[in-house]
């Protein structure tokens, strides 16, 4: 079982997710390259945080066309569980795996805080250990992390009880206090809050464990 991480001109936080999916949780990990694509062996891909090339034009315009992301399509396709986070959600809907856009912050400052988040939507493995309704905190670190769509998308996603993360407080202005949405089937997860930020008890807590094992369940 092999996570992948993929690794764009920009990243930050790829050597985090490693250190959290490998270093603390055991999992074997290898990065991908932004240009590779083979994603042969594979049993889940991670698109970390950071500023893929630089967020010229926007956030994740440039990296959707990276060709590693051609072959996650399929993968996604095919039924692959895909784990977007910060800059890696922003991607995942620039790529259309997810609805809707990350557009700056309501009051165009850049937050760097821990948050506290409540499960919406337990019926996929991401969250379904805690359960709908509980309760956890993770850092955030974002300043287009305001989360915008249609009222048509909106509903979309309740229908789809794809809603798996809101703020308790909202911290960016986003639409319905959204912090993470999955795609209609649970496979894909987008989230702008760090799990791999609370994976090590030394450097943050251990609350975003619980989303990095369900790579693998």
């Amino acid at each position: 079982m092999t996570i992948g991480v993929v690794v764009f001109p920009g990243s930050n936080c790829d050597r985090d997710v490693r250190w959290a999916t490998e270093g603390c949780l055991g999992m074997p990990t290898r990065y991908l390259w932004h240009e590779d694509r083979d994603l042969s062996g594979l049993d889940a891909v991670v698109l970390p945080g950071g500023f893929s090339y630089g967020d010229y034009l926007r956030c994740g315009a440039i990296a959707r066309f990276a060709p590693v992301l051609e072959s996650l399509l399929s993968f996604a396709a095919s039924g692959g569980r895909v784990l977007g986070i910060c800059n890696g959600f922003q991607v995942l809907t620039e790529l259309g795996l997810l609805p809707g856009a990350l557009t700056r912050n309501r009051d165009l400052h850049f937050i760097c805080e821990d948050t506290s988040l409540s499960v919406v939507s337990a019926r996929t493995p991401w969250l379904s250990s805690l359960g709908s309704g509980s309760r956890f905190s993770l850092p955030i670190a974002h300043g287009e992390g305001r989360f915008q769509c249609s009222d048509d998308a909106l509903k979309q996603l309740q229908d789809d009880d794809a809603i798996a993360l809101r703020y308790c407080t909202n911290p960016n202005g986003s639409v319905s206090d959204i912090a993470g949405i999955t795609n209609a089937t649970g496979s894909v997860l987008g989230l702008m809050p760090h799990p791999e930020r609370a994976c090590d008890p030394q450097t943050g807590g251990t609350a975003g464990r619980v989303i990095l094992e369900a790579l693998l369940s």
